[in-house]
């Protein structure tokens, strides 16, 4: 038996290839989208992927199931409690899949969501009683479980699925201690509150050291996984329901986005109700942009930002470095963005010298914020970053206004004179910046380098456990 994990951090996805060499059969589990690994995989070895599992209906990313059925022929599985659109196996618990020398058992351990499922995996040369390892899913992460909050809009409520998952994480803490465990998800995730950066770990291990494993009550255990999870972005709900659809390949949606577009092209779709984004890092799209694009660099978590800045239903034009522009579309694809209209043909260079279309924002050092501090230069220090970043230490004087929720606070910020806004390292001040430029700020700085430089210089700062408001509203 081979089993191979592929971990995706941009979105801090696991995804996992069991394969048995005597037969060349094997499986993917909660594969991404964009499968050419598996498939690359699998050919080197001679192996035929003949099963794609879901061990639950994902809400952050777009599954490569679809894909898989596309290319493979293999057969969709599902949990028993599952609808989709899509034919599929429907497995319940103690369902077994066996090939070879590999033999999958299904445990029900519903919680984050309904239908969950996580799959023992057996070694058959080794042994048919002790597991090897359990593919958990969403249902138990290292150092954490799955969120039971997501399903609100749709009808579940996070009371009955912390009811399934008190149960849930009891079946899996019976298993033998040496069982791996192997989760869908690692630290950045918003399925979980407090994931490890580990990507294995063993039930043993869990037993010690998982906070939602140690002895407790069902109401404690529910008001504990309950309490303090991270918001959950918009798009959640539109991926939550695309995985149970019968939708169109990665490969169809890159053939109709990968438009090349010229500027005039982008400036019409532009004026029409696309939203154009420009995924440069921060410091190249400040020094000079188109006017009202939106900011989110490929090198942070695009793929998160973009579902929760961006909408899914109006088309969207890329500008990237040239050569960046599928990488681009592709990672708005995992998160089922297919509305992507174009690219601008040459990036930035092909606006050549037409300064009426272009923009710039304005940066400004950490010692320099503190000097303008001190005289008054600046009215105000906007701190982009969550509320629980912002209480632990953050600028003195400054107020936090959580990215995700800027735009709904946007009366509250000055007009007429300059202010600063901020995150961590400049990664969301620079997202932050270009949604008020679109708003009609003229007046926004951005601090270079986040609280991270601002730490550095050794300039004052606060911590506290309350936000506030802007002083001066305009």
């Amino acid at each position: 038996m081979k089993l191979k994990q592929y971990y995706l951090g941009c979105l801090a996805h696991a995804s996992y290839l069991i394969a048995d060499e005597r037969t060349g059969t094997a499986a993917i589990v909660d594969p991404q989208r964009d499968i050419d690994q598996y498939l690359a995989d699998a050919e080197a070895n001679g192996w035929k992927i003949q099963y794609v599992f879901l061990t639950h209906f994902h809400a952050d990313f777009l599954a490569g199931h679809i894909e898989l059925r596309e290319k493979t022929g293999a057969h969709i599985y599902l949990g028993a409690r599952a609808e989709a659109e899509y034919d599929f196996n429907a497995v319940k618990d103690g369902d077994v899949v066996e090939f070879g020398d590999v033999r999958m058992t299904v445990l029900e351990t519903p919680g984050h969501t309904p239908e969950g499922i996580s799959i023992l995996v057996y070694d058959l040369k080794v042994s048919d009683t002790q597991p090897h390892a359990v593919l958990t899913g969403d249902t138990l992460f290292i150092g954490d479980v799955g969120r039971p909050d997501l399903l609100a809009s749709i009808g579940v409520t996070a009371d009955e699925l912390a009811d399934m998952l008190y149960d849930s994480v009891k079946r899996l803490k019976e298993l033998p201690d040496a069982t791996l465990v192997y989760p869908a998800h690692g630290a950045g995730s918003m399925c979980g509150k407090s994931l490890s950066k580990e990507t294995v770990s063993t039930i043993g291990e869990q037993k010690k050291f998982n906070y939602a494993l140690q002895p407790m009550s069902r109401s404690e255990f529910k008001a504990m996984v309950t309490a303090d999870q991270p918001e959950a972005p918009d798009y959640f709900v539109h991926d939550a329901i695309l995985n149970r659809k019968d939708r169109s390949s990665l490969d169809e949606t890159l053939q109709k986005s990968l438009k090349p577009l010229s500027v005039d092209d982008v400036l019409r779709l532009q004026n029409t109700g696309a939203q154009v984004v420009d995924v440069r890092d921060a410091a190249d799209y400040e020094g000079a942009h188109l006017r009202d694009v939106t900011n989110v660099a490929l090198d942070g978590k695009y793929a998160t930002w973009c579902g929760t800045v961006l909408s899914h239903d109006q088309p969207i034009v890329v500008i990237a470095e040239p050569g960046g522009e599928e990488e681009a579309v592709t990672r708005l694809g995992r998160i089922g963005f297919d509305n992507v209209a174009g690219y601008l043909d040459g990036g930035m260079r092909s606006v050549g010298s037409r300064l009426d279309i272009l923009a710039r924002t304005e940066r400004i050092t950490a010692a320099t914020l503190a000097e303008q501090l001190e005289s008054g230069t600046v009215s105000a220090v906007v701190d982009v970053r969550t509320a629980k970043e912002w209480q632990a230490g953050h600028v003195d004087g400054s107020v936090n206004i959580p990215l995700n929720h800027l735009l709904e606070r946007t009366s509250e910020l000055p007009r007429q004179t300059p202010f600063v806004v901020h995150c961590e390292g400049g990664y969301r001040s620079a997202i932050a910046a270009s949604l008020l430029e679109q708003g009609g700020f003229d007046n926004v700085v951005d601090l270079v380098g986040g609280f991270k430089a601002w730490q550095a210089y050794h300039l004052p700062e606060s911590e506290t456990a309350a936000s506030g408001r802007v002083a001066q509203t305009v």
